[in-house]
C-alpha cells in the first residue's frame, strides 16, 4: 500500500514545474508496458458487469448485417451504461441498468417512450436531465432514421453526449482508437507522470486528453480505456491506492517520487480541488389531499386523492412531479410559508377556502434537510386536506384530470409513481405522520391519559 501516515501540509507547486510535468509526454517504451500490463491485468481482474458483454464476430466476414446490429445493440448499451454511472456508484447502476434494457432493449424501443416513464424508471438515481437527454437523444437518431453514430464527431451532435461518453462509445462498441477521460482516468494519468497542475484547469484537461490519447491501445481500444477506468476505480482510488497490487507501479513517477521523499504521498497527485460551497435555502411543500368526506374521522384512502404538479420543463428536476410547494431564498416562519402556499392554490388550481372548499385540517408534519449537488435547501412539510364544496369542482372534471402540467391520484398511485427522493421523502413522511395519529387515536382515552 502507499504510504498514508504522514502529516498533512500544504503543496506548493511551482507554475513552471506544473507546465512542464505535463507537457512531457509518455516514452514509447513506457507507452508499450502501459499497455501491455494494463490489458494483460485487465483481461484477468475486470469486474463481471452486464454492460461488458462481449460482441459477437461472425467468422470470414459473413452475416455482416447482424454484426452491424450487434455492434448497435452494444453501442446503446454502452450510452445507458456511461450516462447512469455519471455521478452514481457502479453498484447502484447495476439494478437501473438490468431494469432499464429489460423495458428498453433497443434504441428503437427507447425512442417510443414517453419522459414520465423514462422518469419513473430513473427515480433514485439522481441528476435526472442524464434520463432526458437518453431520451432526446434516441429520438433523434431514430426521427433521422440514420445509424447509430459511430464516431466522435457524430455522437457530439446528440443531446447530452460529452467528449467523455463519445470517447467511451467509439472505441467501446465501434472500436474507434480514441481516449476517454473521466475521474478515474485523470487520477490514474496524473499519478503515472506526478503531474501536480490543478486537475479541473481547461489548459491541464487538455493535455489529460493528449496523455490519454498516447496511451490508446490501436487494437483493443475500448478494452484499454476501460482498463484505465477501471484500475482507477479499484486499485489507484483515491485515498487508499494499492500501489502493491498495481499492474503499472513501474512506471508511476508518484509511487518513484513518494520513495525517495517522505514529504511527498501518491495521494498528493492529482491536487486537491476545493469544491465550491453550497448555497442554502429553504421550501414549504403541502401535501394536499382532496377528500370526498367533510368528516376528518371518515377520511380514508378511497375517497381521497393527493394533487401533484408538473414541474417546469426548464431548470432543477425539470419535467418531474412534486407536491405542491413554494422555495425560499430564506427562512420564513409558519404563518408566512402557509400565506405563500394558500396563494399558490389559489392561483394555480382555484383552491379557495371557505369560498370553494372547506378546510378540514391542516398540520405540519415535520422538515428535513434535502443536498443536492449545489443546493442545501431545508423543507417544511405539511399536510392539508381540503373538501370541495357541493361535492364537484373544475379539478375534478375528467378533461382536467389528464392535464400536463398537474394530475389527482390515489395513495396507490402516488406510490407507485417514479418520484425523485426528496418528494418521496416527503410523502414518506406524511403516511407515517397519519399512521402514528391514527394509532394514538385508537388508544382508549384513559390509556392515554394514565401514559401522559
Amino acid at each position: 500500500m502507499a504510504k498514508t501516515n504522514k502529516t498533512k501540509r500544504p503543496q506548493l507547486i511551482k507554475q513552471e514545474e506544473q507546465i512542464g510535468d505535463i507537457e512531457d509526454l509518455f516514452s514509447e517504451e513506457d507507452t508499450h508496458k502501459i499497455r501491455a500490463s494494463l490489458l494483460e491485468w485487465y483481461d484477468k481482474n475486470q469486474r463481471d458487469l452486464p454492460w461488458r458483454t462481449s460482441t459477437k464476430k461472425s467468422e470470414n466476414g459473413e452475416n455482416v448485417q447482424e454484426e452491424e446490429e450487434e455492434e448497435e445493440k452494444r453501442a446503446y448499451g454502452v450510452w445507458v451504461s456511461e450516462v447512469m454511472l455519471q455521478q452514481t456508484r457502479v453498484q447502484t447502476v447495476i439494478d437501473y441498468y438490468n431494469r432499464w434494457m429489460l423495458k428498453w432493449p433497443t434504441l428503437q424501443h427507447l425512442s417510443q417512450a414517453s419522459l414520465e416513464e423514462v422518469n419513473e424508471m430513473w427515480a433514485g438515481l439522481g441528476y435526472y436531465r442524464r434520463a432526458r437527454f437518453l431520451l432526446e437523444g434516441a429520438k433523434m437518431i431514430v426521427a433521422e432514421g440514420s445509424e447509430f453514430p459511430s464516431t466522435v464527431f457524430a455522437l457530439r451532435k446528440v443531446p447530452g453526449i460529452g467528449d467523455y461518453t463519445a470517447g467511451a462509445i467509439a472505441s467501446i462498441a465501434f472500436k474507434q482508437v480514441v481516449p476517454v477521460v473521466d475521474g478515474n482516468v485523470v487520477r490514474v494519468i496524473a499519478r503515472l507522470k506526478a503531474i501536480s497542475a490543478n486537475p479541473k484547469d481547461k489548459t491541464t484537461v487538455k493535455n489529460f486528453w493528449k496523455l490519454a490519447a498516447q496511451l490508446v491501445d490501436p487494437s483493443r481500444p475500448g478494452d484499454f480505456n476501460q482498463s484505465l477506468m477501471e484500475l482507477g476505480a479499484t486499485l489507484c482510488t483515491p485515498l487508499n491506492p494499492n500501489c502493491t497490487s498495481c499492474p503499472v507501479s513501474s512506471q508511476c513517477r508518484a509511487l518513484h517520487n513518494s520513495r525517495n521523499d517522505e514529504s511527498v504521498m501518491v495521494m498528493d497527485y492529482p491536487m486537491k480541488v476545493v469544491k465550491a460551497k453550497q448555497r442554502n435555502d429553504f421550501s414549504t411543500v403541502s401535501v394536499v389531499e382532496i377528500s370526498r368526506s367533510q368528516d376528518r374521522s371518515q377520511q380514508t384512502k378511497s375517497n381521497s386523492r393527493v394533487l401533484l404538479v408538473k414541474r417546469p420543463d426548464e431548470g432543477l428536476l425539470a419535467g418531474l412531479w412534486e407536491f405542491p410547494c413554494v422555495t425560499l431564498d430564506e427562512e420564513a416562519d409558519l404563518s408566512m410559508r402557509r400565506k405563500l402556499i394558500d396563494q399558490l392554490l389559489k392561483k394555480s388550481f382555484k383552491l379557495n377556502p371557505p369560498k370553494n372548499c372547506n378546510l378540514i385540517s391542516r398540520e405540519l408534519v415535520g422538515e428535513f434537510v434535502h443536498v443536492f449537488s449545489h443546493i442545501r435547501r431545508k423543507i417544511y412539510v405539511e399536510l392539508l386536506v381540503l373538501h370541495l364544496k357541493g361535492g364537484k369542482h373544475v379539478l375534478f372534471e375528467e378533461d382536467d384530470i389528464n392535464a400536463t402540467d398537474w394530475k389527482l391520484l390515489d395513495s396507490e398511485a402516488v406510490s407507485r409513481m417514479g418520484l425523485t427522493s426528496s418528494v418521496r421523502k416527503v410523502y414518506s413522511m406524511v403516511q407515517k405522520f397519519k399512521q402514528d395519529r391514527t394509532s394514538n387515536n385508537s388508544v382508549p382515552l384513559r390509556k392515554r391519559l394514565k401514559c401522559s
